[in-house]
């Protein structure tokens, strides 16, 4: 085991924020624009300390097909360009709202409907909001 001074020369650099600017954060958006996924909006909770994530990126398809489409191809390409599997997804039998956790990003593949009923941003609008076409 190190002693405890180590850890006073380790540098700041050593940790690795997470920021918009990301790879995983850059890759999941890309995958979501390749699927066409529609409507997509990044929030910044960093700032809110009730918030489970740092990010929440929310877009929305037109059918079911799309909205697994769309779930599988974030989770391949993430894992090829940033060695990264989630660690949970959700929704995936009835794939009207499909959530795939990543940690500190969060993303929400919702059909029409179900976003306009759930309202995430909503009800997260204290975050920093970000529209990506």
């Amino acid at each position: 085991m190190e002693p405890l001074s180590v850890l006073k020369s380790r540098g700041k650099n050593t940790i690795s924020r997470l920021t918009r600017n990301s790879k995983i954060f850059k890759t999941i958006i890309r995958a979501i624009q390749d699927k066409k996924g529609e409507h997509i909006i990044s929030l910044d909770l960093r700032k809110i300390p009730e918030a489970s994530a740092d990010f929440f990126i929310v877009c929305e398809a037109s059918s079911t097909t799309q909205v697994k489409a769309i779930c599988d191809f974030v989770e391949h390409e993430v894992k090829k360009e940033c060695g990264e599997t989630p660690y949970r997804h959700e929704g995936r039998q009835a794939s009207q709202w499909i959530l795939i956790d990543y940690v500190n990003i969060v993303v929400h593949v919702m059909h029409p409907e179900s976003r306009k009923f759930y309202k995430l941003e909503e009800m997260w609008s204290d975050a920093e909001s970000r529209i990506h076409e």
